[in-house]
């Protein structure tokens, strides 16, 4: 699977977060699209609606489970896609900034 550190994230990454309402609110990285791995099949469209056209998909969770399952369906439709491995765990003990929907300081449940 193909799979990225959080250290090779680069600000401007495309960044999808597949995490539920409850663990997005609580905080997440700035600028992500938030698509819930419960909702993804039908909200689809939005991922490819909002994505670069030649670029690729970074996807996120807690940990990098749901991420995982997330970036094989991605593959498996031609998108170019990668698992961030760690999840926002490792987002936020790298000291990426995890916000809230307000901007203000998030935490990762």
């Amino acid at each position: 699977m193909p799979t990225v550190q959080v250290g090779d994230l680069k600000d401007d990454d495309f960044l999808l977060d597949v995490r539920e309402d409850d663990e997005w609110q609580a905080g997440h990285a700035e600028g992500a699209l938030h698509i819930p791995i419960s909702e993804f099949v039908g909200r689809y469209g939005e991922l490819t609606e909002a994505a670069p056209q030649d670029g690729r998909v970074h996807v996120i969770c807690r940990s990098g489970g749901r991420s995982a399952q997330v970036t094989m369906y991605l593959v498996q439709q031609g998108i170019d896609a990668v698992n961030v491995d760690g999840g926002m765990q490792f987002w936020a003990a790298t000291g990426r900034r995890v916000v809230t929907d307000e901007g203000n300081p998030g935490s990762v449940l």
